[in-house]
């Protein structure tokens, strides 16, 4: 790429840039690919979640949003493995909720929360670079979808749990090796590279190629950026080389029991061996298959066969 088309990591771009009102526009094409609706961004809402010390940038970047549908929309950026990540993004939902309902008020103020997960680490086991996750209710033995019943504007209305419950998206951005070819493969590219085309027509992404430029940031702003990503390459180093030392320690351990369990084995061989032939001698001088068994242990058949 040329100089000018060198562009921000969203990860610092949600941190530093898209909280603007004036750059709406790119976290609303995003979310308006991911969620396959159109999304507008009401008001960006606070969150003890947004990192912005220094040594916090490893840890997740966060966006607190609501929509135009009054519904609430977290973004997180994780760079680095989280053992129990599953357990905070859940906990991360519940007080999304609570903290959006005052004590009293009806439970019909409950907000609908989407969780998006921007994921640079290996979370575990799976093929897909994309999964979603919302509650259904499915009969046991029907196999069919329970609609429940609720209120809304004065009418009596049936709607899928699905509505009402949080969904969760895992955007495992690592596992993205395909040629973007739909708006949303043209993002997760992004995502992974940083790369955006330069005749790209998916939602935000025109935008982010005009506003997320490196050199349209101050060099105070670059100097920090610089920073930031060098601190996230030697973070990523560090991890690599711990894991590949944990596979080499793991190895080394394998290979000592290896040899341990083979001298142990080939102790036992022996030991079997040698009661077989002093079997066999026994058996020549027609001393019992009975006494034979006493003496070495064999069972008496495989005594009878030799």
């Amino acid at each position: 790429m040329v100089q000018k088309d060198r562009y921000i990591r969203f990860d610092w771009a949600v941190k530093r840039l898209l909280r603007n009102k004036a750059n709406f526009g790119v976290l609303e094409g995003f979310l308006t690919v991911l969620l396959g609706e159109p999304i507008r961004i009401v008001e960006i809402l606070e969150s003890e979640g947004n990192q912005q010390r220094e040594n916090d940038k490893f840890n997740r970047v966060d966006i607190k949003a609501r929509n135009s549908k009054d519904e609430i929309i977290i973004v997180e950026v994780q760079n680095t493995r989280e053992i129990y990540y599953l357990e905070r993004i859940l906990f991360g939902v519940a007080k999304a909720i609570t903290e959006h309902i005052e004590l009293g008020e009806l439970y019909s103020q409950v907000k609908k929360v989407y969780s998006i997960s921007i994921l640079y680490f290996d979370i575990g086991k799976g093929n897909d670079y994309l999964y979603h996750g919302q509650n259904s209710f499915v009969g046991v033995h029907t196999g069919d979808f329970l609609e429940v019943t609720t209120k809304e504007k004065d009418a009596i209305v049936r709607k899928l749990p699905a509505e009402i419950f949080p969904e969760y998206f895992l955007i495992r951005v690592n596992e993205f090796n395909k040629v973007a070819v739909t708006p949303l493969e043209e993002w997760i590219e992004y995502l992974k590279t940083g790369i955006i085309r330069p005749d790209t027509k998916a939602p935000g992404l025109e935008e982010a190629r005009r506003k997320l430029i490196y050199y349209n940031m101050d060099r105070a702003e670059q100097l920090a950026y610089d920073e930031h990503i060098n601190a996230v390459m030697i973070q990523n180093d560090v991890l690599s080389t711990a894991a590949e030392e944990g596979r080499e320690e793991g190895r080394q351990e394998g290979r000592q029991e290896g040899r341990q369990e083979g001298r142990q084995e080939g102790r036992q061989e022996g030991r079997q061996e040698e009661k077989i032939e002093n079997a066999r001698t026994m058996k020549s001088l027609n001393i019992s298959s009975e006494v034979i068994h006493q003496v070495t242990g064999l069972p008496i058949k495989d005594i009878e066969e030799l």
